[in-house]
């Protein structure tokens, strides 16, 4: 019994992982729920997410990667031991190969924290790779072709944007900006308009149902249910599409000018591509409401969401998987 290659999208806020021949078989969040006392792990995955805020003081639910990188290599290394077991991929006798996403501008100590990880959660030989060119290449784009794609990955902890020629990033930008910023916005705006405290899951709901990007293209409203600054007792509030565009505006824009900066510095023969083939948009923050129209006005090429946007990457592993000879070959070569 042989171990078969896997491919895992190593997400701030979800971890999918895709096994050769069998396509996505794990798609949950990366937060894990230990005991403060003991250390031990307690739950992984969904089980943990749903811990998030109604732990006693003693467990502790944490997500142990931050802006796309390693923040707790121990809870890691945890984390992902229990997904690849999950996945029953490894061998008899030999380990799966493993190919790792990791955001553009990540460091070589944190390039070497997240092979680490791997190797020790029974990874046998581990390969990284950029974000966005698997995303691109899991979105459908032809990216080997001497010809300029872009694509915008908005994930959970980064936002990755991106020139893709000749199966290679050209130009790239990596910001930390991304969903849970934009959680952490509407549950700022929250505080201070409304002097109401909501955990993150709220914040989550609303950004879901409720929030757009785009200026009136959205009304929407929901009730949310928080405990009361003042009186310190729980009250209900309403809050509307409008109020969450102009909590989202600020860090809606810093996405805007790092794409902006992207093809400010892209060679005029890919740019004059662009307009043609347009933006592809990916990762989990492509959902949000009104911003492939937003990103459209601002930049003014076509802008598509791309079909399950958010498993793009894992999908885009699974391709990568199939020629993972050929481009070891390359790099080695």
């Amino acid at each position: 019994m042989f171990a078969r290659d896997i491919g895992i999208d190593l997400g701030t806020a979800n971890v999918l992982i895709h096994v050769k021949g069998k396509g996505i078989v794990l798609n949950e969040p990366s937060v894990v729920a230990m005991d403060r006392n003991s250390g031990k792990v307690l739950e992984v995955g969904e089980a943990a997410r749903r811990m998030v805020g109604r732990t006693p003081g003693n467990i502790e639910a944490l997500r142990p990667l931050k802006d796309g990188v390693i923040a707790d290599f121990d809870v890691t290394e945890a984390m992902l031991r229990h997904f690849i077991q999950k996945t029953n991929v490894k061998g008899f006798l030999s380990k799966p190969r493993m190919l790792i996403c990791c955001p553009t501008n990540i460091t070589k100590v944190e390039q070497k924290a997240i092979r680490e990880a791997a190797e020790k959660s029974g990874g046998k030989k581990v390969y990284l790779e950029e974000e966005p060119k698997v995303a691109a290449i899991g979105a459908g784009m032809d990216i080997f072709q001497p010809s300029g794609n872009m694509v915008v990955d908005i994930g959970g902890g980064t936002t990755d944007v991106a020139v893709l020629s000749m199966g290679d990033i050209v130009t790239a930008s990596s910001i930390k900006m991304a969903g849970d910023k934009f959680d952490s916005e509407i549950l700022q705006y929250i505080k201070k308009t409304y002097k109401l405290l909501i955990g993150e899951r709220t914040a989550e709901n609303i950004k879901v149902e409720v929030a757009t990007v785009f200026k009136g293209s959205r009304k929407e409203e929901i009730e949310i249910r928080g405990r009361d600054m003042v009186s310190g007792l729980p009250r209900t509030i309403t809050v509307n599409s409008e109020e969450i565009e102009a909590a989202l505006r600020e860090p809606i824009q810093t996405i805007i000018q790092a794409a902006k900066q992207v093809l400010e510095r892209t060679p005029p023969e890919l740019s004059a591509d662009i307009i043609d083939r347009g933006v592809i948009m990916t990762g989990g923050g492509a959902l949000l409401h009104g911003i492939d129209q937003l990103l459209a006005e601002e930049l003014k090429v076509p802008v598509f969401v791309a079909e399950d946007p958010m498993d793009c990457v894992a999908k885009g592993t699974g391709i990568m998987l199939d020629n993972i000879d050929k481009i070891t070959r390359n790099k080695i070569g």
